[in-house]
């Protein structure tokens, strides 16, 4: 037979504190509220709701936990609302206390409620306000959208590397890396005076952007293939954003490779044939063998950067057996 029960109940930081699970709310009711501090941020939602919370003035995890294993034995029952920080001292404390009770009580833990998908964005959003904020990191606050393109693009590219590496956890960090580039232009942008946006508005952009050119999905129509998707897609881009062109929104700073084979996926698209320049320039030979590998179906930035990676193995085993000199590395 047990004598006290005590109720550890967990919320998480990323939900609204007032969204509880109906146990929780049921647990709250039911049996006396005990807390750390009068700023837990659930409290002003417990208080309306009609439940009597009382603040410890227990200090230090020993001590917290013998009064919260006290109290549970002295009422039967009693449920202690988690810090925000997880109460991992005391969750280290407690075992020990209870294991000296003459008589056994029983210990629960209850999450009151549980982080959606996507919920550790908030954190990073919140991490990158802290620095960009008074107080916060010099480095981050100097930075403008211009000095971080290079950052940027080199981030672009880690990524790149990784996924042709096939090394998932390095994916893993060079995606959350990319993802910080997006949310200090954000929170950058959240700084002007004239025409601020921030993150949520630009995650609402692409939402809106997705849902739109979607419609198969969203709105019932007829795209029963890739191709009809992807078709769909180009032509209501073009449409909104009044491109006469199919080449028209092309970046023209992509790396000369990549640019040539997209200029023709989108002619191609699009129904245009166009000959290729018939002359001897090494500009117009490169624009021939973009062709080529697009008619072998292969993607001639890809190709070129798995070449340049066996040259490179290439030189450092050359170099691991003394074989290799500055002049035939550098050219």
């Amino acid at each position: 037979m047990t004598r006290g029960r005590l109720v550890l109940l967990s919320t998480s930081p990323r939900v609204a504190p007032g969204l509880l699970s109906s146990e929780a709310w049921a647990a709250l009711r039911d049996n006396p509220v005990l807390v750390a501090s009068a700023e837990h941020p659930a409290l002003p939602y417990l208080q309306a709701a009609g439940v009597g919370v009382e603040v410890t003035a227990a200090s230090g995890p020993q001590a917290l936990a013998e009064h919260l294993v006290a109290e549970a034995v002295r009422r039967s029952c009693v449920v202690w609302l988690v810090s925000m920080d997880g109460d991992d001292d005391l969750g280290r404390a407690l075992p020990a206390v209870l294991a000296q009770l003459p008589e056994p009580s029983e210990l629960e833990m209850l999450p009151g409620s549980y982080d959606l998908p996507g919920a550790r964005l908030m954190d990073l959003v919140a991490v990158m306000d802290r620095l960009r904020s008074p107080g916060g990191c010099p480095w981050d606050a100097e930075q403008s959208h211009e000095s971080l393109l290079t950052y940027l693009v080199e981030e672009t590219y880690e990524v790149v590397e990784a996924v042709e590496s096939g090394d998932r956890s390095h994916l893993r960090e060079e995606l959350g890396d990319l993802l910080l580039q997006v949310v200090f232009h954000s929170r950058i942008a959240a700084e002007d005076p004239h025409d601020p946006w921030s993150i949520d508005d630009v995650a609402g952009d692409i939402v809106d952007k997705l849902v739109r050119r979607h419609p198969h999905v969203f709105a019932g129509a007829h795209a029963p293939t890739a191709a009809d998707v992807e078709q769909n897609w180009e032509t209501l881009k073009a449409a909104e954003k009044g491109r006469t062109s199919s080449v028209d929104g092309v970046p023209a700073g992509l790396p000369a490779l990549a640019l040539a084979s997209k200029l023709m996926s989108r002619a191609e698209k699009a129904g245009v044939k166009v000959a290729l320049p018939d002359d001897s320039t090494l500009g117009a030979q490169l624009l021939a063998m973009v062709a080529q590998a697009r008619e072998r179906g292969t993607d001639p930035e890809a190709e070129l950067r798995a070449a340049a990676r066996r040259y490179a193995a290439a030189v450092r085993a050359a170099e691991a057996a003394g074989a290799g000199t500055t002049g035939t590395v550098g050219g």
